[in-house]
């Protein structure tokens, strides 16, 4: 199984932190956001990575050398000249993920314990296209699920925002951990063009494709979202 770290953001709601500093080297617990992220992707068997850059790309380039890359094999997918957004980003990294076989996707700014191996697992047994990582906490962007844990929606609670593109008699809210297992037959399916999100992806993909939720209970997770998180 192969990965991509999504690393290319400008970090804006971290600011000031992230003038001077991209968001994947911002430090928690005494470690790198970027080294958290690869140790927790190294403990579950991945040794093939690829992280897309752009908010600077020198300083993170250098980091992984200083580190020997932390034992694995890196690649880079560079978005100099434009930011990509999330699901831009992975359609441009699709030449990296040429095995034939799902792969994982996650944010730089997630700290997790969650066991990629059986969402793996899970992922297979399930057919679907994609595999998001959820749980309940408090969050004002949520992904709707039927019982089936199939995809069918989103809201945005702050904006009294919703949109539904599969019928279902019952809906259940989760919010989303920024980790996901991706089947490579998405890649033609991406019919957007330069910059693209992933959560608009899944929910124009949700009307006729399995795009499904993982439960993420009980494991480790924290998100930098504010400069208070690195107080």
């Amino acid at each position: 199984m192969k990965a991509m770290i999504l690393a290319a953001g400008l970090g804006t709601r971290l600011r000031p932190l992230t003038h001077s500093s991209p968001k994947a080297l911002l430090q928690v617990e005494g470690k790198p956001l970027l080294q958290h992220a690869l140790e927790h992707v190294a403990c579950n068997g991945i040794r093939d990575v690829i992280i897309n850059l752009h908010h600077f790309p020198g300083m993170i380039r250098e980091f992984l050398t200083l580190h020997g890359n932390f034992g694995l094999n890196i690649s880079f997918s560079e978005e100099t000249a434009e930011l990509l957004d999330t699901g831009g980003g992975v359609k441009k990294a699709s030449w990296f993920f040429n095995d034939g076989k799902p792969f994982l996707v996650r944010n730089v700014d997630v700290i997790s314990t969650l066991d990629i191996v059986r969402m793996l697992q899970f992922h297979l047994e399930s057919g679907a296209l994609a595999t998001l990582a959820i749980r309940k906490r408090e969050s004002s962007r949520r992904f709707l699920f039927d019982n089936r844990m199939h995809l069918c929606g989103w809201e945005h609670l702050g904006r009294e925002e919703k949109k539904l593109v599969r019928d279902t008699d019952s809906l259940e809210s989760f919010a989303f951990n920024g980790i996901q297992i991706l089947d490579p037959a998405i890649f033609p399916l991406i019919t957007e063009t330069g910059k693209v999100s992933l959560t608009e992806l899944y929910l124009r993909l949700a009307a006729v494709h399995p795009v499904v939720g993982y439960p993420d209970e009980g494991n480790q997770w924290f998100s930098a979202s504010s400069p208070e998180s690195f107080s």
